[in-house]
């Protein structure tokens, strides 16, 4: 499972101190590399210590996605583009 490496986006509930705290997130679907695993509550979620990973991709096209999993060796970035949390790791084929 590819970590995550550092999360930008400040709004999401799994995020502190620029890092994300769900213990697997999913990315993307046929058009676009977002974290589909993006929440913005009140309530902090995830589990602190731990740097979370990539359980599954959806972005077909990612250079980095084998079998619906993300395979970069060192692992992703999320950022907000757009107003969305969007896996700035991604690299079209």
């Amino acid at each position: 499972m590819s970590s995550i490496t550092e999360c930008k986006v400040e709004q999401c509930s799994y995020n502190a101190d620029n890092m994300c705290h769900a213990i697997a997130i999913t990315v993307g679907n046929s058009s676009k590399a977002l974290c589909d695993t993006f929440v913005n509550m009140a309530e902090m979620g995830g589990v602190k210590g731990l740097a979370g990973g990539v359980g599954a991709c959806k972005a077909h096209n990612c250079k980095f996605n084998k079998d619906l999993e993300c395979c970069s060796g060192s692992g992703i970035q999320v950022s907000t583009v757009g107003g969305s949390a969007y896996c700035t790791t991604f690299s079209s084929m």
